[in-house]
């Protein structure tokens, strides 16, 4: 039987992302966000949910472009990092003495130790709530050669992502393989 646990953010798991952005004076910036994902196939999209209070917010209104950084595993305490101060008080490049890299499609940094990396132009924004949607199209993906798969694409497993569990508020690792989408149902 199933209970109610009324209206909450618990929508199993979200990525952990880090959204580059440099602002008004050029400086690069990173914030960790989790209301992220994609949003369209055509043309490809990234949506990301800021509050308006982040510096990050700032940046992506001034340059119309952002970077979406997906960490590694090995990374989890950085990214912390980047979603516990600020960038309008910390330089978190010079505080985690990580590389801040310019995009070469959009006016974004991105972060050059993270595995892959996704260059973003804003084409919409939408206000819901709390939060501002930035609705990115994809512009260019870069990812680290040696996680690419057998179909040059990245692959999930060296990738090896994290994940996020809203309101328990914890990172986790992906699980084992299950199988391959769209065909192991068809075996029902």
């Amino acid at each position: 039987m199933k209970r109610s646990i009324g209206a909450q953010t618990v929508a199993y798991p979200t990525p952990v992302w880090v959204v580059g952005t440099y602002d008004g004076k050029g400086k690069a910036n990173v914030m960790t966000a989790a209301w992220v994902g994609i949003c369209s196939s055509k043309p490809p999209c990234v949506a990301v949910s800021l509050r308006q209070a982040t510096h990050t917010y700032e940046g992506i209104l001034k340059r119309q472009a952002f970077s979406i950084n997906v960490p590694s595993e090995s990374h989890v305490k950085v990214v912390d990092y980047f979603g516990l101060v600020s960038g309008k008080r910390v330089d978190k490049f010079a505080a985690t003495g990580l590389k801040p890299v310019r995009c070469d499609f959009v006016d974004a940094p991105y972060v050059a130790e993270f595995p892959l990396i996704l260059e973003c132009r804003v084409i919409h924004s939408i206000e819901i709530g709390l939060h501002s949607q930035f609705i990115g199209e994809i512009m260019d993906v870069k990812a680290d050669e040696a996680l690419l798969g057998e179909k040059g694409l990245p692959d999930i497993e060296k990738v090896k992502p994290i994940v996020f569990g809203p309101e328990i508020l914890t990172y986790h690792g992906l699980g084992k393989y299950l199988g391959q989408a769209f065909s192991i149902g068809k075996e029902l």
